[in-house]
């Protein structure tokens, strides 16, 4: 039997890689508007944490998936049985 060769997600690096440029490039280019929403005040002071969790994850996506094409893990713990 042979051992399954797992696929390296280069499409995905690159929609996440793409994603996340065009959001920058969206934020950027209407940051008056951005400024305008966040400095509201009230139910708009979600705002900005919605905002960076979006760009968190979309970044943390692409770097999950340029990371995995590259060969790199994080390094796993041996299981310790539990006494008990």
């Amino acid at each position: 039997m042979a051992a399954y060769k797992k696929r390296k997600p280069y499409v995905k690096a690159i929609i996440f890689g793409i994603v996340s440029v065009f959001s920058y490039i969206y934020l950027f280019k209407n940051v008056g508007l951005v400024m305008e929403g966040f400095t509201r005040g009230g139910a708009y002071a979600a705002l900005p944490v919605i905002t960076a969790f979006y760009f968190s994850f979309v970044h943390a996506a692409f770097c999950s998936n340029v990371l995995e094409i590259m060969g790199l893990e994080a390094k796993r713990k041996k299981s310790v049985p539990v006494k008990g």
